[in-house]
């Protein structure tokens, strides 16, 4: 049975279609009616109570949540390739920006854009300052986070990157652009935006 991604190009799921272009696995899109309300429904809340995007059904299985969808399908499908090795000691980096584009990257962002009143020190992502300079020292010298491997954690933190730059939600260090750069190079994330921008001319 083919992946099947819930998707609508203005959400989340719009990077999860650069992972499945980067693996070459089959695929089917699943349009979701956001703005009429689908993602609300009881049908589709049957799949993911919290009633948003991505979401993807493999087979029996059905994930939800950017970063558990790619850790899923780089496991079940990239294994020693865009998920390194389970005895890859680079596995624990890996793991690392993963999970720290939505727990730190995406509140500390929107902490700092909206101007939030909190506490540094009991927030996750502390202060905005401090992620830039975490983000700029993951990316080093590059190319990728794993140094020349090019791996899933790169298409969800560089997606995050990427499009927190896009918005203008982070301050545009020359590591982060060129970051960026290297990543719009790559086929599979050229091919997932024309996917993406034909869905919506639909």
């Amino acid at each position: 049975m083919a992946l099947q991604l819930h998707h609508h190009a203005h959400t989340r799921a719009a990077n999860v279609v650069w992972m499945l272009e980067e693996l070459g696995v089959d695929y089917e899109l699943v349009p979701v009616d956001v703005r009429g309300g689908a993602h609300k429904s009881e049908a589709f809340r049957a799949l993911n109570p919290m009633g948003k995007l991505p979401t993807l059904v493999d087979g029996d299985t059905v994930i939800t949540e950017s970063a558990a969808i790619a850790l899923h399908l780089a496991d079940r499908y990239g294994l020693g390739t865009l998920a390194p090795a389970l005895d890859d000691p680079a596995r624990a980096t890996y793991y690392r920006w993963i999970l720290y584009s939505p727990s730190v990257i995406e509140p500390g962002c929107y902490a700092h854009t909206a101007k939030w009143d909190y506490q540094p020190g009991s927030a996750g992502w502390g202060t905005y300052e401090a992620m830039l300079d975490t983000l700029e020292a993951a990316i080093g010298a590059g190319p990728w986070l794993l140094g020349d491997r090019f791996t899933m954690a790169d298409v969800v933190f560089g997606g995050t990157v990427a499009y927190m730059l896009q918005f203008g939600m982070l301050d545009a260090r020359p590591a982060f652009t060129a970051y960026v750069e290297r990543l719009d190079g790559r086929p599979a994330r050229r091919k997932a935006r024309e996917i993406n921008e034909a869905s919506l001319a639909q």
